[in-house]
């Protein structure tokens, strides 16, 4: 309700009608199907505006969603090809889609190739595999970190094209969109807990290993080795 007369009037187009009557606007505005709007009531006399308000509130809270969405913190994600190079080119499938998943939803991700045992001796299936990887997702992904070696493990950091990712969401249903972002939803869980159940099962096998060596036994220690590690403090 416009309590004040009179009042500043701008038209829908932006144009400046002028001052005029309330009661004179409210009509003007009727005629044209549109509201008319107080946008700057302390100012003398106050500015008001004809326009769609319904359409002004639906645009208003379209941009507020985009807003939001560029403002999420972008996560790091690890995607781990199992335990060793001999994972089955299914597994390595699903990995390759959750990845794409992650980087449509706009965050990086860490894919990482163990190795195992004598499989050290054959890195370059590891990287072959890596590059596979990287070709598959072009559609949506930069590399971002070439492959790199930690122990017995290499990884490659991918991060979302975003001008491609873009392009492929527009071709995309509300209900596909929709879609995806419950499946993410399920997908950030499964994943963090799959990592978590790994993590623990190397921590046992480390705690397994380190009771099959048992206490150390001293008098197989060497005592010249002894005497050096007495002088060097050890």
């Amino acid at each position: 309700m416009i309590r004040i007369s009179p009042i500043r009037v701008i038209g829908p187009d932006n144009e400046q009608i002028g001052v005029l009557e309330t009661h004179e606007a409210l009509n003007m505005a009727r005629e044209q199907g549109l509201d008319l709007v107080e946008i700057s009531p302390d100012v003398r006399p106050p500015v008001c505006k004809i326009m769609d308000y319904g359409k002004y509130k639906y645009d208003q809270s379209k941009k507020q969603q985009k807003n939001r969405a560029s403002s999420k913190t972008t996560e790091m994600k690890e995607i781990r090809l199992g335990r060793s190079i001999k994972i089955d080119k299914h597994d390595v499938q699903i990995r390759v889609d959750q990845s794409r998943r992650f980087l449509m939803a706009g965050h990086k991700v860490q894919i990482t190739q163990r190795f195992r045992g004598r499989e050290m001796a054959h890195k370059e299936l590891g990287i072959e595999r890596l590059a596979s990887i990287c070709d598959d997702l072009s559609d949506v992904a930069k590399v971002e970190v070439a492959p790199r070696w930690m122990g017995r493990q290499a990884s490659i950091i991918l991060a979302p094209d975003k001008p491609k990712i873009d392009a492929l969401k527009r071709q995309m249903s509300k209900e596909q969109l929709a879609r995806e972002e419950e499946e993410l939803r399920k997908l950030e869980a499964q994943n963090q807990a799959e990592l978590e159940a790994e993590d623990q099962d190397d921590d046992d096998q480390k705690e397994v290993k380190k009771r099959r060596k048992g206490p150390a036994d001293d008098r197989a220690v060497n005592p010249v080795d002894a005497e050096i590690s007495d002088l060097l403090g050890g």
